[in-house]
């Protein structure tokens, strides 16, 4: 039995930049973390001819065309495996109805079962190409609207500065830190579950048109891109404090991208926290639902607890492990 780990991320500046529809006008750039909760594969090779696939339903089938779920049946198809008998079952710490976390799960799952089905096969696969498949597969095969920002921060992990070029490729550039540092950022971070469900589908395909035709989006890429730079250079300098401000500057450009960004629910929320302590935040992902990352100080983060408290926290901590196989 294989079994792949895989840790979900979040962005914290530049998201909707490394969708190809900004990208191939001018470079985006993301600052993403990985984060400890993860997405886990197992594959298994089994006596009989059958392939089972268990998720929030099992499949039983006897051809990979078969299965419905569309990750994985792709996934199996473009490595062209077709050994008989196979099982694969996932789970996670944190499973999305209809996908909609923000919490880049469908990507950390397609990662993760590419590097299961490698190790499955006896070959070794870098980060990179994980990354790359993996994006293939989402975005070429499947034609989900999405970026690619997702694919490398769960192949790779850690605290990384990550540059879409117009000619696809992408460069994944690490922040040097160490835990103390990580755990400075962790312990000013606040998250919680909206219980809305975002329809990213909808969002980043609305969001793909606006940015090729709208200046004003544009605009508002270009400065979420220049808040990536500025908070890239802050780490650098181990200057974390500045992040709120820059969550909340890329808050108000990402509200501009897109019609279903947020809801009067939204900013209820956000509004308590910011007059509750918070210096900024933003809802994860595509928007509209999902997760909300609020920054604010340790000494003021119960009173918005008490403010939120028809939300649920999940508490995390910025991990810099990425893909990986932990039992062969």
């Amino acid at each position: 039995m294989i079994i792949s780990k895989t840790p979900l991320r979040m962005s914290f500046a530049g998201g909707g930049s490394d969708l190809s529809a900004y990208y191939r006008q001018s470079a985006g750039a993301v600052l993403s973390t990985s984060i400890d909760k993860y997405v886990y594969v197992m594959v298994n090779n089994k006596f009989d001819n059958y392939i089972r696939v268990g998720y929030s339903q099992t499949e039983y089938v006897h051809d990979i065309s078969e299965i419905g779920h569309n990750i994985i049946r792709e996934t199996l198809k473009k490595m062209n495996f077709s050994e008989p008998g196979l099982d694969i079952v996932y789970m996670a710490d944190v499973l999305p109805k209809n996908w909609g976390t923000g919490l880049g799960f469908s990507s950390s799952l397609t990662v993760g079962l590419l590097n299961a089905i490698y190790a499955l096969k006896g070959e070794n696969i870098t980060p990179e190409k994980l990354a790359r498949e993996a994006c293939e597969i989402e975005i070429d095969i499947l034609n989900s609207p999405i970026g690619k920002q997702d694919q490398y921060a769960a192949a790779y992990g850690g605290l990384n500065y990550i540059q879409f070029n117009s000619d696809d490729s992408v460069e994944v550039n690490p922040i040097i830190c160490d835990e103390s540092f990580l755990n400075n950022i962790s312990n000013n971070l606040l998250l919680f579950y909206t219980g809305l469900n975002s329809d990213s589908s909808s969002v980043l395909s609305e969001q793909k048109v606006n940015t090729k035709k709208s200046t004003e989006v544009k605009e508002s890429l270009d400065s979420m891109v220049s808040l990536a730079k500025e908070l890239r250079l802050s780490f650098d300098s181990k200057k974390f404090n500045v992040l709120g401000e820059i969550l909340h500057k890329g808050w108000l450009s990402k509200r501009t991208l897109a019609s279903k960004i947020s809801n009067s629910k939204i900013d209820k929320y956000y509004d308590l926290a910011m007059k509750s302590g918070a210096k900024g935040g933003k809802i994860l992902g595509s928007g509209g639902g999902g997760f909300i990352l609020l920054y604010c100080e340790p000494e003021r983060q119960d009173s918005i607890r008490k403010e939120l408290t028809e939300l649920t926290e999940l508490k995390f901590s910025l991990t810099q492990e990425g893909s990986r196989i932990i039992k062969v």
